[in-house]
């Protein structure tokens, strides 16, 4: 089998959707290796389509194609198997975005590598952390990474190959240029099962230290099928274009399986330094990006910019993932561009568990609909399915078997697996409700629920009616403990230009939300700050300003 396929058999209604998730599964071989079956099988059918598009901020633009792209990774995984790294070695891929990102994550999952991804950002603590936990015996990255290696190489004994992608010689670490160029094209033919392990993301560790997340060949490699088809919607002649940083699972989802599984050109800015919105709106304007997917922190940006002027030149679908989008930037980004975003709901533990279908309609603040071949509900504490309206766990039936798209567990970490299981389901630590027609509405991470007087209030609904105010830029809401209610609803906002933060505009904004939700949820403590905490993955760190609070 192969996982090069064509996802353009649409759904037009809920009734075809309800008919397909009754028929639908996915197909797992025995033997399966996304870089034979699906990398190098485009590269048979279409082998001067292109891969991928790489423009870099200087002027450089290259076209590598499915055929190039087949080739160089076998030259890495030939490279790195002759170097001596072993089958079933780790190795972590700390690289920005350039070409020898996807090459070495290819070759590495040719020849039975499993690829670390980890952002740019990693500190020199983050990185020891990661070579201890994870056994790591290899890792590849640039001269800012090699720095940052070189100067905790002698608390790091097992690290045993450096592989620096730029081209300025370093003392101690092999040149990657130099390695592959040297390395026959000819792809390695050792068959790889399906069960293996393949990936392993680390957590971005919002409450506590980073899980180690496994993943095999197919829970990725065929799992996002599921992705492909059924959020991204991408046709092979499409551009396709990911905003995400490459140490993080999005760029998994939607830089790299997703469009690759539907044979689409994946477009790539390399553009170091700050992140600057109107270089993206820029790029939108004079490259024929046909497909955009970006977080919603990134969104949120790009509607603060003056988009009165701003007319894409071949753009059709948006997508969001990676935190919930606020209806108020959706709504800005419509009026901007005629365009819908449309979301999706996944974890780095997971494919897409949710998303807004393609050809089905768009509810505003909803996070879709279950792919077909998965089964997502929202359950009670005792695993029962929750009516629609009430809140729960969003939870993925495991048992009797677990669906191809879910990670094998959380390596050397038997407990942590064992506790996000329960009833035969896994748990996501989400909570959702769902509405008659089963689209899911997310409510919170199950432990930023505010309690308050007896009233449990998801913090996510509170943030949507604060982003209507156009004072608001971006907000983030937590339960701040008190004696008398438990806790109360206390709001953290950054505000646009041209605001002050008075006490009028506080008494203002408490007024907005409560004739904006109901009345009990408005913020009774609000601070504002220049920027809100987050993640190396740009999530809010909530943990950080219940702190605070």
């Amino acid at each position: 089998m192969n996982s090069a396929t064509n996802t353009q058999s649409r759904l037009t209604s809920l009734d075809d959707y309800r008919r397909l998730c009754e028929t639908f599964r996915l197909e797992c071989p025995e033997y399966f290796n996304f870089g034979f079956d699906v990398v190098d099988e485009w590269a048979r059918k279409r082998p001067d389509h292109p891969a991928m598009r790489w423009v870099s901020a200087d002027g450089q633009d290259r076209t590598i194609s499915f055929a190039s792209m087949a080739s160089r990774s076998n030259q890495v995984a030939n490279a790195l198997l002759e170097l001596g790294v072993r089958h079933g070695d780790q190795a972590l891929v700390e690289l920005p975005n350039v070409v020898e990102w996807w090459e070495t994550m290819i070759g590495l999952t040719k020849a039975s590598i499993i690829a670390i991804p980890g952002t740019t950002l990693l500190t020199e603590k983050d990185i020891e952390y990661r070579v201890k936990a994870a056994d790591i015996d290899a890792v590849v990255t640039d001269t800012a990474g090699a720095k940052k290696v070189d100067n905790i190489f002698a608390e790091l004994p097992d690290l045993q190959f450096k592989i620096n992608v730029d081209k300025e010689p370093r003392r101690g670490w092999h040149g990657y240029e130099e390695l592959v160029s040297d390395a026959s094209q000819e792809p390695q033919l050792e068959r790889t099962r399906s069960d293996q392990p393949a990936l392993i993301y680390f957590t971005s560790g919002t409450t506590g230290p980073p899980k180690m997340v496994m993943h095999t060949h197919a829970s990725y490699g065929i799992g996002h099928q599921l992705t492909a088809r059924f959020w991204l919607g991408l046709e092979p002649d499409e551009l396709h274009w990911n905003l995400s940083d490459t140490g993080w699972a999005k760029t998994a989802y939607s830089g790299l399986f997703g469009p690759w599984i539907a044979g689409s050109t994946i477009f790539v800015r390399h553009r170091p330094g700050k992140f600057d919105p109107r270089d993206v709106l820029t790029c939108l304007t004079e490259y024929p990006i046909n497909s955009f997917c970006a977080p919603p922190t990134i969104y949120r940006m790009l509607v603060q910019e003056d988009l009165s002027k701003f007319r894409p030149q071949a753009l059709r679908r948006c997508m969001a993932a990676g935190e919930p989008l606020n209806v108020s930037v959706l709504n800005a980004w419509r009026e901007a561009t005629g365009l819908t975003i449309r979301e999706a709901y996944g974890q780095t533990e997971t494919v897409i568990l949710c998303s807004s279908i393609p050809d089905l309609e768009v509810k505003p603040g909803s996070m879709g609909l279950p792919p077909p071949g998965m089964q997502v509900a929202v359950v009670d504490e005792n695993g029962n399915r929750q009516p629609p309206g009430e809140p729960g766990a969003i939870a993925v039936r495991a048992k009797p078997d677990p669906p191809i798209g879910l990670f094998r567990g959380y390596w050397k970490d038997p407990d942590a697996t064992a506790k996000s299981y329960r009833h035969g389901w896994y748990l996501t630590g989400d909570c959702a409700c769902t509405d008659e027609d089963g689209y899911f509405w997310f409510v919170a991470r199950a432990d930023d629920i505010i309690t308050s007087a007896a009233y449990r209030i998801g913090p996510f609904e509170v943030e949507n009616a604060l982003m209507e105010h156009p004072a608001v830029v971006e907000v983030a809401v937590v339960g701040k403990p008190d004696p008398e209610r438990t806790e109360i609803v206390k709001a953290f906002i950054v505000l646009a230009d041209g605001y002050e933060p008075t006490d009028e505009l506080v008494r203002e904004l408490q007024e907005h939300t409560k004739n904006a939700t109901a009345p009990y949820k408005y913020p009774r403590e609000i601070e504002f700050m220049d920027q809100l905490p987050k993640t190396h993955s740009e999530k809010i760190r909530r943990v950080e300003l219940r702190r605070r609070s």
